[in-house]
């Protein structure tokens, strides 16, 4: 039986699905040897054409959006890059942050589609914004690293701009990584949460996107549940409650 990814949305324009952690979003000149891409697996799923509008890491999972047809892929392409969606993220991060901030920080572009560019000079930083939350937090009495005790917190992540590996770099950037993230994280507290938690995993979600429909104009929300490897972990720190809470606050409008 061929694979199939958890469909959150589909009309005739669109349909977001649940990218599971792992997964490529498309072909990529960065992971040549890979077979397994979203876009194949949702193609084959429908039997019809889709286009990727946006992307997602590699180790990111949650909501996915493809389009149909070229048209309605051009439009909330541009959606994106005019930062005219609303994106939320659920993280899990190494430290105690503050209980909100913002943090702007430009990024050069390390990555395109093809090759790895470091820092080159001809692509000067690009502004990039993240806006966070602390939901929750715990002090664990373990000596992961040089500390008798280990802090970890999880976060609801909204970023501004869309620059590659945004969030995981700005959260690198003050010092709070995402736990699971080989690239930008700390590896003994990677290693903790995989020999204590089973977890092996980037804990980075997209749990929320709201846009215009590029049709209709109407407002549509599309939210996808954590996977059962991040929810696992929550659920063993005490944080279910704590996202479930974050959940119904962005589904209920302000008075």
């Amino acid at each position: 039986m061929s694979e199939t990814l958890p469909v959150l949305y589909r009309d005739a324009a669109l349909i977001a699905v649940h990218k599971p952690s792992g997964l490529l979003v498309h072909r990529s000149m960065l992971d040549r040897h890979e077979t397994r891409f979203a876009l194949q697996i949702v193609r084959d799923q429908i039997g019809q054409r889709v286009y990727p509008t946006h992307r997602l890491d590699r180790g990111t999972s949650g909501v996915l959006l493809f389009a149909l047809d070229p048209a309605t892929a051009a439009t909330v392409g541009a959606a994106f890059e005019t930062q005219r969606i609303d994106k939320t993220y659920l993280a899990v991060v190494r430290g105690h942050p503050p209980e909100a901030g913002c943090i702007d920080h430009a990024l050069t572009r390390q990555y395109d589609d093809y090759e790895f560019r470091a820092d080159a000079p001809d692509t000067p930083p690009q502004e990039a914004v993240t806006h966070y939350r602390r939901l929750a937090a715990v002090e664990l009495p373990v000596a992961v690293d040089r500390y008798p005790t280990s802090r970890y917190a999880l976060l609801e992540l909204k970023p501004e701009t869309g620059r590659r590996h945004q969030i995981r770099r700005h959260l690198k950037h003050i010092a709070h990584p995402i736990i699971g993230d080989a690239t930008y994280g700390k590896g003994r507290h990677n290693r903790f949460f995989a020999e204590r938690f089973d977890c092996r995993r980037l804990l980075l979600a997209c749990s929320e996107m709201r846009l215009q429909h590029p049709l209709t104009g109407a407002s549509l929300t599309l939210s996808a549940p954590l996977a059962d490897d991040f929810a696992g972990v929550l659920a063993t720190l005490g944080w279910t409650s704590a996202a479930e809470r974050d959940t119904m606050a962005r589904a209920t409008p302000a008075l």
